[in-house]
């Protein structure tokens, strides 16, 4: 069985930032719709589950923010002989 090449087991650092910011963004704007809710309908648990998914998008923007640093980094540094 041949062993996977250098290139196939590096993280891509771009497919992952995209995905998080996607997710990241669908979160927070659900979040704030579901807390519109939650706000007029003070009982339910709708105002509990938007701020867990404003925390959850905040957490994958972050993650975005990582990969794309990371990204940065590989691109400036010189390539390993």
């Amino acid at each position: 069985m041949p062993s996977p090449s250098e290139d196939e087991t590096k993280p891509n650092y771009q497919l992952n930032a995209g995905i998080a910011r996607a997710v990241g963004i669908l979160c927070i704007a659900a979040g704030f719709i579901g807390g519109m809710y939650g706000l007029d309908h003070p009982t339910s648990p709708w105002l509990r589950t938007s701020l867990g998914l404003i925390v959850t998008g905040l957490l994958a923007q972050g993650y975005a923010l990582y990969c794309s640093l990371r990204r940065a980094g590989e691109i400036q540094e010189p390539p390993q002989p």
